[in-house]
């Protein structure tokens, strides 16, 4: 392989996330309505090299098991034998511990662009198994940009396209453990005033069964949902995944800029926040 080739790996949002249980293997069984969001991305980049080689522009990005990239990498070799040196450079837009999927977004396209690179044509119910055994969330971004997820994340099926929406997303500068909103979601209580009832729509709710264990650990998450639906122009307001990320479903995606000025002058300067549209 000589020349390179790049890939996008778009973030996705769960617009809901129900909690059924845990599992014998010590997962739990979701049920979650996931959309992907291509106009937020990570990029990456694959090229022939003498040696493997991993970069990133973002600081302290592991080049290690821990990155799902390189276990992406990893387990296609050992299902493939292909072996062929390769230098990746991975741009980092999504932000890490958000909630948005950015890791498992980048073992799918990884896998993907693998599977252009070797010309090895495997099966998409091939990838998918590879998927979930790299991670739970990954086998989504395998297909439909719209699905409904069940099982550990590995049961994806295709769901109806949704209308058009403008949509806000706001991170503060933490972020949240996966594995630890779920260890205490079955003990976790609810917060007095603060809302977690399912908030409906024409295509379905709004609602995540993680913002309880979530919002008992961080506070200052269930204060950003009830700002953001306090605000004029927000149609609702959630957790994506297990966090940090929050975000609203919005009137007008003109409403955007105000409501993120206004929750940088009374929320968190720090704030880091991206507004766009899905479906349609």
């Amino acid at each position: 392989m000589s020349a390179s080739i790049e890939v996008t790996a778009p973030a996705k949002l769960n617009l809901s996330l129900r909690v059924l249980g845990r599992r014998e293997d010590g997962f739990h069984s979701i049920d979650s309505l996931m959309v992907s969001l291509p106009g937020l991305h990570d990029r990456l980049r694959f090229q022939g090299a003498a040696e493997d080689v991993f970069t990133c522009n973002a600081a302290g990005v592991p080049a290690d098991q821990s990155n799902l990239v390189i276990r992406a990498l990893t387990v296609f070799r050992r299902e493939t034998r292909m072996t062929t040196p390769l230098a990746i450079h991975l741009e980092k837009n999504v932000p890490h511990g958000a909630g948005l999927g950015g890791g498992s977004s980048d073992a799918a396209a990884t896998l993907r662009a693998l599977d252009r690179i070797h010309g090895t044509s495997l099966s998409h119910e091939r990838l998918c198994r590879i998927a979930a055994e790299i991670g739970s969330d990954i086998p989504f971004f395998l297909g439909a940009p719209v699905a409904r997820v069940g099982g550990r994340g590995e049961r994806v099926e295709e769901a109806p396209a949704l209308p058009r929406m403008s949509i806000l997303l706001l991170k503060p500068s933490f972020g949240v453990s996966t594995p630890e909103a779920y260890k205490h979601w079955k003990d976790s209580e609810e917060l007095p005033g603060i809302p977690y009832e399912p908030q409906c729509f024409e295509w379905g709710e709004l609602v995540n069964d993680l913002e309880r264990p979530v919002f008992q650990k961080h506070l200052f998450l269930a204060e950003m949902k009830k700002w953001l639906l306090e605000q004029r122009g927000v149609r609702g307001a959630l957790m994506s995944g297990s966090g940090s990320t929050m975000f609203a479903v919005l009137r007008g995606v003109e409403d955007a800029s105000w409501i993120i000025e206004s929750a940088h002058r009374e929320l968190d300067p720090k704030l880091w926040a991206w507004a766009g549209e899905v479906g349609g």
